[in-house]
C-alpha cells in the first residue's frame, strides 16, 4: 500500500492512549480464556509488525499527541517473542523522531516467562514499566494460564517477578479474575503481594459472551439477551451467555470486597490497587482514571502489526477498523467523527436503570463490551457485572467516602484567621 498520505501533518493533536499489537496474537502460551488467540482466524492477525509500519507509528504517535509525555505500550499475543531486537528498534525509532520539549515513556505486558537477565538489563536501562500477568497463587494461575504443551507456568511467572525486583524494574501485576480464582479472594490478594512482592496492583473482570469469536460487541442478537434475574445471565449453565470461565457477577462483587478489606486493613499507602485508587478519586470528584469506569470512553485505541487502528482493545474487529496508519495520518483517525461518536455512545446508550442507580458516578456503565444483559423492565444495554459491582460500590462506600475526607480535608489550605 502506498505510505504517502501516512507522512502528511496531523489535523489534530491531543491526548490519547493507544495499545500496541506489534506481533498480533501470536503468543507461547495457552490460555484457556484469552479473548486475543481467536484473532490470528478473524484478522490474519500471525505476522510481526515491519519496520516501515514501526516507524510510521511512532513518528505519527509522536506527532499526534500534544502533551509533554508520550506513552507506547506493547501487548500482544505475547510481545516478548519480537525478541530484544525489535524493541532496541523502537528505543532507536523514539529517540530519532522525539522532539525537544517531550520525552517518551515505554510499558510492556508480558506472561513473564521469556524475561531473563538480558531482558531485564534492557528493561532498566531503558526505564520500562513492565505488567506482569499472574492470577494468584500456583493452582489458581495453573487453572487456565498453560504453555501451547498444557503446562502448567506459575513457577516461570514467580521466576520472572524475581528477576524483576532483582534489577529494580517497576512492575505491576495484572490479575484476570475468573469464575474460578474469584472464589478465593484473600487468598489472590496474599500471594500477589507476598509471593510476588507487587506494589501494583489490577483487576481485569474476565467476561466473554459465548459469540466473542465471532461476534462483536454492540452486534449481538437484542432477542437472545438475559434480563439481569436470568439464570442464563451467570455462568454454569448450558444456555449461559457467557463462556464458562467468565467470572460470575456476584463472586466478582465478593470478590472485591474481600480484597478491598485485605488492602484497607494492611496496604494502604503501600500498594497501589488501582480500582481502589480510582474510587478513592471519583469519591474526591475527580475523573476516572481507568477508561472502563469513565463517563465517555473513546481515547483509548488499539493498533495492529499492520497499521490497522480498532476503537479499543476489545473492539479488534472488522466492525471497528477506524483505518490503517499506511493511509491515514494516526491523528486524523483517533480524532475521527466516527471514534468520537464511538466514546459518546457509551453514555447515550445508557438505560435509564443505571440512570437511577446511585453509584452511577462510580461505574458509568462499565465497558460497554460488557453491556449484553436486559434490565428488569426490558431494556437492553445493562451490564452483565452490574449487581457485583453494586454490591462492592456499596460495601466500600463508607470507607473510601472518610479516605476521600480526609484527603480532600489535607490538600485544602488552612483558614485564615
Amino acid at each position: 500500500m502506498p505510505a504517502q498520505k501516512s507522512e502528511t501533518m496531523p489535523m489534530a493533536t491531543g491526548r490519547f492512549h493507544l495499545m500496541a499489537k506489534p506481533i498480533g496474537a501470536l503468543c507461547n502460551l495457552d490460555c484457556a480464556y484469552c479473548y486475543y488467540l481467536s484473532k490470528q482466524d478473524l484478522l490474519g492477525s500471525k505476522r510481526r509488525m515491519t519496520d516501515d509500519v514501526l516507524e510510521s507509528y511512532i513518528k505519527q504517535n509522536i506527532d499526534a499527541q500534544d502533551g509533554p509525555e508520550i506513552v507506547f505500550s506493547w501487548q500482544g499475543g505475547e510481545p516478548t517473542l519480537l525478541g530484544l531486537e525489535f524493541f532496541q528498534k523502537v528505543i532507536e525509532l523514539q529517540k530519532k523522531h522525539c522532539p525537544p520539549g517531550k520525552r517518551v515513556e515505554n510499558d510492556l505486558q508480558t506472561n513473564g516467562t521469556l524475561l531473563d537477565d538480558a531482558w531485564c538489563e534492557f528493561l532498566r536501562t531503558n526505564r520500562f514499566l513492565v505488567g506482569l500477568s499472574v492470577d494468584g497463587p500456583k493452582d489458581l494461575h495453573n487453572t487456565y494460564r498453560v504453555d501451547k504443551n498444557h503446562q502448567p507456568t506459575f513457577n516461570k511467572v514467580l521466576a520472572a517477578a524475581r528477576l524483576l525486583h532483582k534489577h529494580g524494574i517497576l512492575f505491576n501485576t495484572l490479575t484476570v479474575v475468573n469464575r474460578f480464582n474469584a472464589r478465593y479472594p484473600v487468598e489472590v490478594y496474599r500471594s500477589l503481594r507476598r509471593q510476588l512482592g507487587a506494589m501494583r496492583i489490577q483487576f481485569i473482570p474476565l467476561v466473554e459472551p459465548n459469540v466473542f469469536e465471532r461476534v462483536a460487541p454492540q452486534h449481538w442478537n437484542e432477542e437472545t439477551l438475559p434480563t439481569l434475574e436470568s439464570p442464563t445471565a451467570r455462568p454454569g449453565s448450558l444456555d449461559s451467555i457467557v463462556t464458562d470461565w467468565s467470572v460470575d457477577p456476584e463472586d466478582f462483587g465478593t470478590f472485591l470486597s474481600k480484597v478491598f478489606d485485605e488492602w484497607y486493613r494492611w496496604d494502604i499507602g503501600k500498594a497501589f490497587v488501582y480500582l481502589f485508587e480510582c474510587a478513592v478519586g471519583q469519591w474526591m470528584g475527580l475523573g476516572a482514571s481507568l477508561c472502563t469506569l469513565a463517563e465517555t470512553c473513546g481515547l483509548a485505541l488499539a493498533i495492529e502489526h499492520d497499521g490497522s487502528v480498532y476503537a479499543c482493545d476489545h473492539y479488534v474487529y472488522p466492525e471497528y477498523r477506524l483505518g490503517n496508519i499506511r493511509e491515514q495520518h494516526l491523528s486524523n483517525i483517533v480524532f475521527s467523527s466516527r471514534q468520537a461518536a464511538f466514546g459518546i455512545a457509551k453514555s447515550k446508550s445508557l438505560p435509564q436503570y443505571y440512570r437511577e442507580c446511585k453509584y452511577l458516578f462510580l461505574c458509568h456503565g462499565e465497558c460497554p463490551k460488557n453491556r449484553f444483559i436486559r434490565t428488569p423492565d426490558g431494556e437492553p444495554g445493562l451490564n452483565y457485572l452490574c449487581t457485583g459491582l453494586r454490591k462492592y460500590f456499596s460495601h466500600i462506600d463508607p470507607y473510601v467516602k472518610t479516605l476521600a475526607q480526609e484527603l480532600h480535608a489535607a490538600a485544602s489550605p488552612p483558614v485564615a484567621r
